[in-house]
């Protein structure tokens, strides 16, 4: 339940967000602290504290009050000051125009939507990190010794699920064949299971069977509760360095954009297919893992009838 001490508007908002639109409570979390923080930094610029986090006074006409210059000063305070990446300040951009879409479209509290003129920074392109073939064979043959680690891993590579989606699998999620996933705003989709995947989660499967648990949790932990998010990050950055491998840039989302590039460069599948099974709404997300290697290049500059004429 929230405080009393909340913003009233923003936590309809919050519910609307998740109770109609089917955010994620990390999605209206994020969006309740971008805004907050906002407001936050709005009363400093007006020499104006707030005592005890207390936000009651961000009513509609403190709102109303709020110019496009106060937002622009907020983003440039956000960059010099926090050192906030591109990507953080575009999403608190995102999260200050769909509250104030909705104060305008939804509940009609305002008239004028002066956040739609509020741009966006230009996102650096880089292509997204991941493993190699053989790093992942690596990474695989370090954490033989446990089974439930190496279902972990296993999954992590072969299914390429996100990290909130693995620490939520429960047993009967699996079918012989198929994975069941809830993914972000709470959509299931399907995922066929490999061979490799099947049998590490037979092997695991009887381990677990002997276990007296409670939970219906694919994987538990010591204290026989469901894993956490945090200590499977912990798995992934044990053997990552048990491989070898550098564990100040390879993360368990690092898996995820290794199992969609191999599945991507080895698999030959088209992004509509890799859309479905990665769970992005836009096909648009899917097309950062389509990166090329230097060979796939060279084979391509390689490939056309004149490469090879020599006179």
């Amino acid at each position: 339940m929230q405080s009393n001490k909340t913003c009233t508007l923003l936590e309809q908002y919050l519910g609307y967000l998740t109770v109609i639109k089917g955010r994620s409570e990390n999605t209206t979390l994020e969006y309740r602290t971008d805004i907050l923080t906002f407001f936050k930094y709005v009363m400093e610029t007006r020499n104006q504290s707030i005592a005890n986090k207390n936000f009651t006074f961000a009513d509609i006409n403190f709102i109303k009050s709020i110019t496009l210059n106060d937002m622009y000063s907020f983003i440039s305070h956000c960059q010099i000051t926090l050192h906030s990446s591109a990507g953080t300040r575009a999403r608190k951009i995102v999260s200050i125009r769909q509250f104030w879409k909705y104060l305008k479209t939804k509940v009609h509290l305002i008239d004028n939507n002066i956040a739609e003129e509020l741009e966006t920074p230009k996102l650096p392109k880089r292509n997204p990190k991941y493993l190699t073939l053989e790093e992942s064979v690596r990474l695989l043959l370090a954490c033989k010794s446990s089974p439930r680690d190496h279902c972990i891993i296993t999954i992590f590579l072969n299914c390429a699920l996100r990290l909130s989606e693995l620490a939520s699998l429960n047993i009967d999620q699996i079918n012989t064949d198929v994975l069941s996933v809830i993914g972000k705003g709470n959509k299931e989709r399907k995922i066929f299971l490999t061979p490799a995947a099947k049998n590490s989660i037979n092997t695991w499967m009887q381990i677990r069977n002997n276990i007296n648990v409670t939970t219906k949790a694919l994987f538990i932990s010591r204290n026989k509760n469901r894993i956490t998010t945090r200590a499977l990050q912990n798995v992934v950055k044990k053997y990552v360095k048990l491989a070898g491998l550098d564990t100040s840039t390879i993360s368990a989302h690092k898996l995820r954009h290794t199992s969609a590039t191999l599945m991507y460069k080895y698999g030959r599948v088209d992004l509509r297919s890799l859309q479905q099974i990665l769970g992005h709404e836009s096909v648009a997300t899917t097309e950062i893992y389509t990166h090329i290697d230097e060979s796939q290049l060279q084979a391509a500059v390689n490939s056309p009838p004149l490469a090879m004429m020599f006179n």
